[in-house]
């Protein structure tokens, strides 16, 4: 198969992708949030793969909403379905996302290896929003612009020292839960 014809594949699938986008942004709107206070804000990532597997985690979990900043669209295809279900608010830039989140009262945490406290080892507030960059060239903002935020890390033990994002936004949802995680809007014991 030569390029030109692997170039319209592409292109044909990137359609589909923007289609199903549509279709299921549509009924976004009638997304619930979920029973927690977290809030999953995602910056500028790329609009294939991982957007839509956050969106199931988001569900699984029971976050607020998710936030996304600088996406026009993505493929909601990994996330079966989710993206129905959790609630979308879409920002031009992480400086208006940042004021939004503020002004109702939350946290914000940046995700960096090896930068910060170890999120199992912090202490995280109700209303707890946690940022997640590019998977290739990380958050698109200048941390010390914003003095308000907080850097997270999970603790990794491999050499690597890097998570693929949708995995890490998992873990950070799987610690609020088990720090806040509510069942009928009941404490669970951790």
């Amino acid at each position: 198969m030569g390029p030109h014809k692997v170039r319209l594949m592409m292109k044909a699938e990137r359609d589909r992708a923007r289609q199903r986008f549509r279709r299921q942004k549509n009924k976004n709107h009638l997304a619930q949030p979920g029973i927690h206070d977290c809030i999953i804000v995602l910056d500028h990532l790329k609009p294939s793969y991982n957007i839509g597997k956050i969106f199931r985690s988001a569900e699984a979990f029971g976050a607020r909403e998710i936030h996304l900043v600088g996406i026009d669209f993505f493929d909601p295809a990994p996330g079966m379905g989710a993206f129905k279900w959790v609630p979308a608010v879409f920002h031009s830039s992480f400086f208006s996302c940042y004021i939004h989140l503020i002004n109702n009262g939350y946290t914000l945490f940046i995700l960096e290896p090896g930068k910060g406290d170890a999120v199992t080892q912090t202490v995280l507030p109700l209303k707890s929003a946690f940022v997640f960059g590019h998977e290739e060239f990380g958050i698109s903002f200048e941390p010390d612009l914003f003095p308000r935020i907080t850097p997270l890390t999970i603790p990794q033990f491999g050499n690597s020292q890097s998570l693929n994002v949708s995995v890490a936004a998992s873990i950070i949802l799987y610690e609020y839960t088990r720090q806040h995680g509510r069942i009928d809007n009941k404490s669970l014991s951790t």
